[in-house]
């Protein structure tokens, strides 16, 4: 079996007319890894990915899918990568069973099409055209139709955009299934429980750059959270002097408080936190302990406002 890495790029650029998509970015994601690719709108990731998938060509670098060339070997390719596209690429009167019939042929050894309909809830619409599927079933769908071959590879754009809960974990545990196959998965998402759940790598992109990469625990830390509820406008710098050494806090958005220290939430901050509140008149609400988020992190990476 080929030992090589499920994606390898290496310096890779690519300008549409002088804006900068892509610029100097390196990432390698493993076989049988989730890799999760986030970013704002506007990062590069999409740029990324249709090089990856042998879309378009990059102006710099090297990109190495499976140890191929996505371009020069498309042909070679093409049978062992699976593509999930957000919309389009299935014939709007295609209907849901006969294609993913259809596109099991095309394999030497497909998933039972029936067994995709079943595991995605799509059996009450196996005989409706695609057009008539609601956007969560079509969702689906693109997603049986991009793993029913069995992939080394698979690139999945956002899967679960306007999934319902009980879809979106069928679509985690059909991933989870991928990897456990041997699969390799380059996964993008806006949803950051989603990539914090899936994904055993993450690589966080932002202006074309790679900004910060390795596994959720090691981007998130150990770093605790006290979050509570109060008036907006609170002194926090007077909060922070009646913290234990090496706290921090902060009001994000207005009336919603975030105390950080570097270990774990103990007992000695919370009754430090309290007494603050009761010696200020202040009723905090909805007092609760967790652990960073990668949430949190990326919006420390890539900041809070709001993109075009």
């Amino acid at each position: 079996m080929c030992s090589a890495p499920a994606v390898e790029i290496t310096g890779l650029v690519k300008h549409y007319g002088r804006t900068a998509a892509v610029a100097g970015l390196s990432l390698r994601a493993e076989r049988s890894q989730v890799t999760a690719l986030l970013g704002p709108n506007g990062a590069g990731k999409t740029t990324t990915i249709e090089i990856c998938e042998g879309y378009r060509r990059p102006d710099e670098g090297t990109v190495r899918v499976l140890g191929l060339d996505p371009v020069r070997d498309a042909g070679r390719l093409r049978p062992r990568v699976g593509v999930m596209l957000q919309s389009g690429g299935i014939p709007t009167a295609a209907r849901a069973g006969e294609y993913l019939r259809v596109m099991a042929r095309f394999h030497a050894n497909p998933i039972d099409p029936a067994l995709l309909l079943d595991r995605l809830g799509l059996n009450g619409c196996a005989r409706t055209p695609f057009r008539r599927l609601s956007g969560g079933q079509q969702q689906r769908l693109s997603l049986a139709a991009a793993v029913i071959g069995r992939p080394e590879l698979v690139f999945l754009d956002e899967p679960t955009a306007g999934l319902d809960p009980q879809a979106r974990h069928a679509t985690w545990n059909l991933i989870s299934g991928l990897r456990a196959a041997g699969a390799g998965v380059i996964l993008t998402t806006h949803y950051m429980e989603e990539a914090e759940r899936l994904a055993d790598r993450v690589a966080v992109v932002d202006h074309g750059e790679l900004v910060a990469e390795g596994t959720p625990a090691e981007l998130t830390g150990t770093a605790g959270q006290l979050r509570f509820r109060a008036e907006p406008g609170l002194d926090t710098d007077s909060l922070v002097a009646a913290l234990p050494p090496g706290s921090a806090a902060k009001e994000s958005p207005a009336g919603y408080y975030v105390v950080e220290v570097h270990d774990r939430v103990d007992p000695r901050l919370l009754a430090a936190v309290t007494a603050w509140c009761a010696e200020h008149g202040v009723l905090a609400q909805n007092l609760r302990i967790e652990n960073r988020t990668l949430e949190d992190v990326f919006l420390e990476l890539t900041g809070r406002e709001l993109r075009s």
